[in-house]
């Protein structure tokens, strides 16, 4: 069996590559490996499972909930609920284990599972590991009053509002917003959040129905957004994914502003109340060479890691620092949530602007970002990017050529047989040339 786990939970094709049965499975191999980590101590152990409005959700949450049930789990039901606030309210109702089933930004045909640890945390490579490992392993079935219980918790999404709202240092008075829900986990949340911060708020893609979850809207689809904050005269629109854990914005003209601009603004209104850790925010390599010079301009130290929240996620944990995230909209503010929270996000964006008296589109231009061009090289030998003499004597010349004014990189994708060339210059056409003539080196010296 080849790995299951990839680098953010169990994701695939709902009913054909994600079964019930797998469900079910993972769920009780999960029960075991926590259970004999130590996490359940002596007393029952419990857990909370999430999910988004996708279809495929239900019969999945249904054998999850049976898988755990069987392992001696209680079970706490917080039905629709973005990950953030399911990795949040698995802290808060002091579970064991959390759950949450989702595919995020993909199609409503796909779905995933994410397995929390206790606190809300993700859980680490080798625990993944030994969850696969345990699967379908013969076992000890508890019967009796040993069975889990399962029941819905009420308190969820409400408490998960609750603190939201109190993160932010002030009201939203004055503000009007609109926000994509993306038909997705936030459709109540995220409306409901700014509404009892007393912004006015247009919310649109907020009628989920189980098959329209990221349809033509949401983070990765922002024309109905940008056209909706134009059209009502709002300051500012907020774009979230299927699962609520990225946001893009759109500032009053209706031009995008993306996860690094908002980390930037976020970062400088940290290191403004002294609340950014060891002045340093964390980003990935792929973060806008204009973001790290307006941080270095502005006394911050930028931390890049790989691409992926999980390696963000790693490097903050590892370094205290509380503030990081990923040019998609992933942003983690770490001493106010353990993952990427989407309206968490939006809500300090929106503060910053209310505190501050400026528009969303001053603040973003704290940072130039510099055109970057990103192509992918299919069907080529991914594994000798570092060592083809032909291809590395070919980026030293070209990043000398571009003497300081931009940036080159060449990495290979971690999912798929394909090298990605990523350059960023002055102008789009140097960009575009630049990579266009690496991609064709790629072609022929890996091909």
């Amino acid at each position: 069996m080849g790995r299951i786990f990839g680098t953010d939970g169990v994701r695939g094709l709902a009913n054909r590559d994600l079964t019930a049965e797998l469900a079910l499975d993972l769920s009780v191999a999960a029960a075991h490996v926590l259970g004999e980590a130590g996490a359940f101590a002596d007393s029952r152990p419990t857990a909370v499972v999430a999910r988004d409005p996708r279809a495929s959700g239900e019969f999945l949450e249904a054998a999850i909930v049976a898988g755990l049930a069987s392992a001696g789990v209680d079970v706490h039901l917080l039905g629709v609920v973005p990950t953030p606030g399911a990795a949040y309210l698995t802290a808060e109702l002091d579970a064991d284990m959390g759950v949450m089933i989702s595919a995020s930004h993909n199609a409503m045909p796909d779905n995933g599972i994410k397995f929390l640890a206790r606190g809300g945390h993700k859980l680490d490579d080798a625990v993944e590991v030994a969850i696969e490992q345990r699967l379908r392993e013969p076992w000890d079935r508890p019967t009796g009053i040993g069975v889990g219980r399962v029941g819905d918790s009420h308190v969820g999404v409400d408490a998960y509002v609750k603190h939201l709202v109190g993160t932010v240092p002030g009201p939203l008075t004055g503000l009007k917003v609109v926000l994509d829900c993306a038909n997705g986990a936030a459709y109540h949340v995220g409306p409901a959040a700014f509404r009892r911060l007393g912004a006015e708020v247009v919310a649109i893609h907020d009628e989920p129905d189980g098959l329209n979850i990221n349809e033509a809207c949401g983070s990765t689809h922002l024309d109905d957004l940008q056209a909706a904050v134009v059209r009502h005269g709002a300051d500012a629109g907020f774009a979230f994914d299927g699962d609520a854990d990225r946001c893009l914005a759109v500032d009053a003209s209706g031009q995008v502003v993306d996860g690094d601009q908002i980390l930037a603004v976020l970062a400088l209104a940290r290191l403004e109340r002294g609340l950014l850790h060891a002045d340093t925010v964390v980003a990935t390599v792929m973060s806008n060479l204009g973001f790290v010079q307006a941080m270095e301009a502005a006394g911050i130290t930028v931390l890049q890691t790989a691409v992926g929240d999980r390696y963000v996620l790693e490097a903050m944990r590892a370094g205290g620092f509380t503030l990081g995230g990923e040019q998609s909209g992933h942003v983690i503010m770490a001493d106010h949530a353990t993952t990427g929270d989407g309206v968490l996000t939006a809500l300090h964006l929106a503060a910053r602007m209310s505190e501050t008296g400026r528009t969303l589109a001053d603040l973003a231009g704290v940072m130039r970002r510099l055109p970057q061009v990103l192509v992918n090289v299919p069907d080529v030998d991914k594994s000798r990017v570092d060592a083809d003499p032909v291809l590395q004597g070919e980026l030293v010349a070209a990043n000398g050529g571009l003497e300081g004014r931009g940036r080159i990189l060449l990495r290979p994708s971690g999912t798929e047989p394909l090298v990605r060339v990523m350059v960023e210059a002055p102008t789009l056409e140097e960009a575009t040339s630049v990579a266009e003539h690496l991609a064709g080196v790629v072609r022929r010296t890996l091909g």
